[in-house]
């Protein structure tokens, strides 16, 4: 399997690339930085340096041609202000949605966040409240397009190691979640193809990665 990781060097993404690569897959990883490739070719990922605020469909279509999934991993990152919220976590999205259909490639993964599909509390920062518009704006595009779409909400992030057992549901109410695991259940749910039109909260849990996965799936 050929996947391409919008964001390629992100904390989650690194570790899905990670896991692609041991198990024999290729990983494709599209950053900003010529500077982070370094860290994709020691999980055994292949960098491509492409500016997602800077780039048009076609130029991001060419790079996913002939691949069998997207993941769509990019954000703003912390300290950036409300405007490139908009930009990198809605805009960013939708142009790499827009250049996988133009490219032919229907498996889409996008990783949302936990209350992007309310507004955002009265007492919520500002740049906080702005990336919850930005990742529930990309669900709705994504919603409207015909690809195979996943969205997946994982809780408060954690840089724990992770544990193998998860919460996986349409709604699992808040709590935290390790990168590994978040990694870890992008693949399983890459590997399954019933998990498309699925949109899915993930937080720490009891149940085996695989079992989770099972279970949402079946239909």
């Amino acid at each position: 399997m050929r996947v391409v990781i919008a964001g390629g060097h992100g904390q989650i993404a690194l570790r899905l690339e990670r896991l692609l690569t041991l198990r024999g897959d290729e990983a494709v990883g599209l950053i900003r930085d010529p500077g982070q490739a370094g860290d994709l070719a020691a999980v055994g990922a292949t960098a491509v340096v492409l500016d997602l605020e800077a780039s048009g469909i076609d130029d991001v279509a060419a790079e996913l041609r002939g691949a069998d999934a997207v993941v769509f991993a990019a954000g703003a990152g912390p300290g950036s202000g409300a405007e490139r919220k908009e930009t990198v976590d809605h805009n960013a999205a939708t142009l790499v949605a827009d250049a996988a259909q133009s490219a032919g490639v229907r498996r889409y993964l996008l990783i949302s966040a936990i209350g992007a599909n309310d507004e955002p509390p009265p007492d919520t920062g500002e740049v906080f409240a702005a990336y919850l518009r930005a990742k529930g704006a990309s669900e709705d595009d994504l919603r409207g397009r015909d690809v195979d779409w996943t969205v997946l909400r994982p809780g408060r992030l954690t840089d724990d190691t992770g544990t193998g057992r998860v919460t996986l549901a349409e709604s699992t109410g808040r709590g935290a979640v390790s990168r590994d695991d978040v990694a870890a259940v992008l693949l399983a749910l890459l590997d399954e193809p019933t998990s498309a039109q699925l949109t899915l909260e993930l937080v720490g849990g009891d149940t085996p990665v695989p079992d989770a996965v099972a279970r949402v799936t079946q239909r």
